[in-house]
């Protein structure tokens, strides 16, 4: 790195800053020196980073902006507004007009960051989670279990930053003091996952487990597990895979495991599982208390969150925190006080005519092995009355009608009382409710079928709502139903 001894003066938009808003950065993250050194640039001034964002809309005081190019966008173009923000620094492979790092490329330096990152903080344990269903709930509960335990020196991939960029950017955040790093990984075509898992190098490697998202594209489940699987691949050597044993193909997936040379613990109901279900019993809240056989030891602990898919879930996180040296004690804690994320399970009561009414936003995702996970844990709800919003599955292809018209059954064993069906896909499920021949809802029960989250907002306000109420919210984000949740919030009576 070279820092020109006649650098130019700080950009305005720098000198601007109030001397309190500087001082208040959060700790030193990057210094240019160390930025310079791990992507191979230039630095123009001397700086300290306290973060590293990629989009301008996000950058916070203190950032790192790294100006990736896009085929439809380039990150460059934004420079100016991220310093607008309080971005202290840009990655560029241009000159510009702000203290910056100048690089050939700034996703190749972005990836040197993220390992530079990995590399320096040695003594964190690396964890990494993929599966078709439940990743980033498993994920931010491994977080929480680990946190706790470490007192916050655990680090892990924020919302869903699970792709090709997501990874490598959560990594480049990791702080070299972080004795935990946590990070989800997605996919949607074949060839995904093992570059990501090269980046992480983890030591442990989970899968939620196997069901068709995205089979539009894998073709079967036997591809999508053998995708999945590609975690395997990045794992250190002794690392450790922990593979749902009531899972489709779990065998195929313990298979690939060992042929990685790793470790191999499984976690579920079935009776060789290494992490094995005993007993669950209903909690106060809606939860579980949960008895598990780790082999040498049983545990006993309460889970906030509701539903069986939690109860199978709680058993992967367990096997993870054990598998990267966590205290179990403290994971049984945070995961009894964990609740819902946005978008993925969170619990909102609304003031409704005579009383309160619950909404389950699950708004963000959908699948058939979780459109059916939600509604049998919206069976166990207690309510007077059962709405369910669902949003299209995307994703599938050919299997899309089928899969939609199987959510039928599914939503009448959870007594469902109105069903407002969104998207064109929806329109099997449609069909398939409305055979007079085999009616699927009971008696009084109704359905409709909307194009949009407006008609479907309007659809429910037919209903009114009212106290006892439930009403379950969920489909692909592409569906647009975070709307429909954000109406209902900001419409419930106070």
């Amino acid at each position: 790195m070279s820092v020109p001894l006649n650098a130019p003066a700080l950009h305005p938009m720098l000198r601007e800053w109030p001397v309190t808003a500087r001082d208040a950065l959060p700790m030193a993250l990057w210094s240019a020196a160390e930025i310079a050194a791990a992507t191979g640039g230039t630095a123009s001034h001397d700086f300290q980073a306290s973060g590293v964002e990629m989009d301008s809309r996000d950058v916070k005081p203190g950032d790192l902006f790294v100006a990736l190019k896009g085929e439809a966008m380039d990150g460059h173009k934004f420079v100016a507004q991220a310093f607008a923000k309080g971005a202290v620094a840009a990655v560029t492979d241009r000159p510009v007009d702000f203290p910056h790092v100048l690089v050939a490329d700034t996703t190749a330096a972005l990836h040197a960051l993220a390992h530079a990152a990995r590399d320096r903080a040695g003594e964190a344990v690396r964890i990494a989670i993929t599966g078709s269903v439940g990743k980033t709930g498993v994920k931010e509960a491994i977080f929480a279990c680990l946190d706790r335990a470490s007192r916050g020196a655990a680090h892990r991939s924020v919302r869903s930053y699970n792709n090709h960029v997501g990874v490598p950017l959560s990594l480049a955040r990791m702080p070299a003091r972080a004795k935990f790093g946590v990070f989800e990984m997605g996919m949607n075509h074949a060839g995904e996952i093992a570059p990501l898992a090269d980046h992480v190098r983890p030591h442990v490697a989970l899968i939620t487990t196997i069901a068709p998202a995205h089979i539009e594209n894998l073709g079967s489940l036997e591809a999508i597990a053998d995708e999945k699987a590609q975690i395997f691949t990045g794992l250190v050597p002794g690392g450790i895979a922990v593979i749902p044993a009531d899972a489709d193909h779990a065998d195929r997936l313990i298979a690939q495991a060992k042929a990685c040379g790793a470790k191999v613990v499984t976690f579920g109901r079935a009776k060789g599982a290494d992490v094995r279900l005993l007993d669950a019993i209903p909690a106060a809240g809606g939860g579980s208390l949960i008895t598990a056989d780790l082999g040498d030891i049983r545990v006993c602990y309460t889970i906030a969150e509701p539903g069986e898919h939690w109860i199978t879930n709680s058993l992967g996180v367990m096997a993870a925190v054990r598998a990267a040296g966590g205290d179990l004690a403290a994971a049984g804690l945070a995961l009894a006080e964990m609740g819902g994320l946005k978008g993925r399970g969170a619990r909102h009561t609304l003031g409704v005519a005579g009383g309160t009414a619950l909404l389950i936003d699950e708004s963000y995702n959908a699948n058939p092995a979780s459109m059916r996970a939600t509604l049998k844990s919206l069976a166990t709800t207690p309510a007077t009355r059962r709405i369910a919003v669902l949003g299209s599955m995307k994703e599938l292809g050919d299997f899309a009608d089928a899969f939609h018209r199987q959510l039928a059954e599914p939503i009448a064993e959870a007594g469902v009382t109105h069903a407002i069906l969104v998207g064109a896909e929806m329109q099997a499920l449609a069909d398939e409710l409305g055979k007079a021949a085999t009616p699927m809802l009971g008696k009084g029960a109704s359905f409709t079928h909307c194009e949009t989250p407006a008609e479907a907002i309007a659809a429910l306000g037919q209903y009114g709502l009212v106290h006892g109420d439930a009403v379950l919210v969920k489909g692909s984000n592409s569906v647009g139903l975070g709307k429909l949740v954000s109406h209902l919030i900001e419409h419930a009576r106070g």
